[in-house]
This record gives structure tokens, sequence and C-alpha cells, in this order.
């Protein structure tokens, strides 16, 4: 293997493939990069058996195409102090692949590629195409609501949900709930429900780019994968059932306040400061025209906040989680936001006043 390439054009499919290496692995060869030349087109594969990403990029000099494996973190590094000016020359000898550049040399010992663990092919069973951007901000809007090493296995993870005219993704850790459903024409029959794990979410969220075109998801038995231009990520499916969301969605609230989001979310905000430390738990007392945020914490300090809302009916006051409540309000985007509830013991649905069909779902904490 030989071959020249200028280091931006390594270093972004690089960054990207390292970030799916896990750094302490049990096989020695998952802590590594497979580089593969074919042609003039270089492919670089990074995988830890759950999430696998290969990234392509067209090198400046192919001399002699070939295939290894060398420690993803080192290369990056390696690549990330090199100037910009000068190209990069690789160059396998024996089991040492040299880099140079410039003035710089160095030499990286190497595994077989051989060794390096393959996702094994399977059927397709549907795939749909959507712009990067429409994923990209599902993703965004209910990706910080799965659980993050729950003993269900399943909440740590994200439900799609396709149907023929719909996508629909939900995240839930089981005190709180995110959805969002995209309207799109959907080549199946009846409806999938499908449950990628928290890696794939999060390292597919960093491949999206907004101004990039589409990406393909294909969805197999056991995997999934998302193709774009010059990536193809494919991650593992969650074996297990997703509860049902629709029956945790409250129905029938009839205590329905309007306010301005960023003037509830600075308030939610600064409550939280004197908010328990441990249990984040505050009082919000809604009477008309106002809602209250009462906090406290065992060193006996109080905060309270008064924020003008739209809200004609019944007093009620109900505990929240406020960390939850500050998640929802940073990621809705329109310039309102509404807030249905219907007794203390009642979860809330917060969603935007306008603009999206996001749905955020949290339940009530006693206090």
């Amino acid at each position: 293997m030989h071959f020249v390439i200028s280091r931006e054009a390594l270093l972004k499919p690089l960054q990207l493939v390292s970030g799916v290496v896990e750094r302490r692995q049990t096989l020695p060869v998952l802590s590594n990069v497979l580089l593969e030349l074919k042609d003039s087109e270089l492919s670089l594969t990074g995988t830890d058996l759950e999430v696998e990403l290969v990234g392509r990029v067209k090198v400046d000099q192919a001399h002699k195409p070939g295939e290894i494996t060398v420690p993803a973190r080192k290369l990056l590094d390696i690549c990330k102090s090199l100037g910009d000016d000068a190209p990069i020359e690789v160059s396998l000898a024996d089991t040492k692949l040299t880099l140079r550049s410039g003035r710089s040399r160095f030499t990286l010992t190497t595994l077989p590629a051989t060794e390096f663990p393959a996702v094994e092919e399977e059927p397709d069973t549907f795939s749909l195409t959507m712009a990067q951007s429409k994923l990209r901000e599902l993703l965004a809007n209910t990706s910080f609501a799965m659980a993050q090493q729950d003993v269900r296995y399943y909440l740590n993870g994200m439900l799609f949900e396709v149907a023929p005219d719909y996508l629909r993704v939900v995240a839930t850790d089981g005190h709180r709930l995110a959805m969002q459903t995209l309207s799109m024409s959907n080549s199946i029959d009846e409806v999938q429900k499908l449950i990628l794990p928290r890696k794939g979410i999060m390292e597919l969220a960093r491949l999206l780019n907004d101004d990039a075109g589409d990406v393909t998801l294909t969805f197999c038995q056991n995997h999934m994968r998302a193709k774009v231009p010059a990536y193809t990520f494919t991650s593992k499916l969650v074996d297990g059932k997703f509860p049902d969301y629709n029956r945790v969605l409250p129905k029938g609230g009839d205590k329905v306040v309007t306010g301005y989001r960023e003037e509830l979310r600075q308030a939610f905000a600064r409550a939280s400061i004197l908010s328990n430390e441990k249990y984040r738990g505050v009082r919000v007392m809604l009477s008309s025209g106002e809602l209250k945020i009462l906090a406290n914490n065992p060193e006996q300090e109080e905060a309270e906040e008064v924020v003008a809302v739209d809200y004609e009916g019944e007093p009620l006051e109900i505990g929240f989680n406020v960390s939850y409540l500050i998640d929802v309000l940073s990621t809705v985007s329109s310039e309102k936001a509404r807030i249905t509830a219907s007794d203390p013991k009642g979860s809330a649905l917060l969603e935007a006043e306008e603009g999206s069909d996001a749905l955020y779902v949290v339940a009530p904490m006693r206090l």
C-alpha cells in the first residue's frame, strides 16, 4: 500500500470514523481503523461491534493498493499535529505503516486486515430516503430523552416507527418522553417498529449534515444502515419491545398555559440553582395570568420566580424535575411554548405553540 493524500482530506473522515472506535477494547484490532486503498479511493472503517462507520475519500496519488489496520487514536493525533500545507505520504512495508509529511516521519505498528471484524451481510427489508437536515432535526429534538444506563436496555435507545405515510421517532427514560413525527410516503404495507441503540443515534447525528443532500436508511432484520454521499454507517438494532408510548400521552388536559419559551427556560434555570441537587424538584404553581416556580434544598435555601403567562383557569400546584423542563424548553424552537396539564398527579404535555409537531411528556414529582 502506497499513496499520497492532503491532510485536510484525510482528517475529516478520520475524525468521524475514530469517534466510533472504543478506546478500551478487549480485542486489540477494535482500537484500530481499517484502511483500504482501491484505485484512487481510500476507505476508512471503524467499529466497536455494535456500530460501524465507513468513510470514503479520494487520494491525490495512488501508487499501490492494499489494506491494513492501524491504531485509530495515534493516526488521528498525528494528522491533527501536522501542518496544513505538506501532503501526507503513506506507505506500508512488512508490518509497519510509515507516514511522511514535510520533515516529519512516523512509523506505526499494524494488525492484518483479515483480523478486522466485518458486519454480517443480511437482506434488506425496507428503506427510506429523506433530507439529512430533516433526520438531524428529528434526532436533535428527541434524543435527550433517551435513558443512559437503564436496566430496561430497550430504553437506552430510540424507537423508529415507520408507517406507509410517516416516520415517527420516540425516546423515553420512563420519567419523560420526546416524540416527533415526519409525514412522508414509504414503500411499506404495515407499521414497522425498530429500536436503535444510544450510541448508534449519537454517531448518526454526528454524521448528518444540514446542507449535504439526502440520507438513505435501510433496515434489515438485525441492523440499520445509513448512507450519505461519502459515508456508510451501520448500527445493530436493539432486540426488545419498546413501551406503548400512546398510553403515556396525557389525554384531556384542561389546564393550558402558553408563555414565552426563553422567558420560561431562564426562570426554570435560575430556580434550579437552589433546587435539591439530587432530586432536582421544583414546585410549579399556576394561577390566572402567572406561573410561579418555587425551589428549595436541604440547606433551607429558597428560590422564587414568577413568569407572566396566558392562563385562565383553576389554580394548580404540581411538582416537576426541573432538569426535564429545561431540556424541553431548550429544544423547542418556537417563540412560545404550550404546557397542558390536568391535575397534580398527571403528566404534563409540552409542545411548541406553532411550527413543530414534536411532543414532550414530563411526569410529575411528589414533593
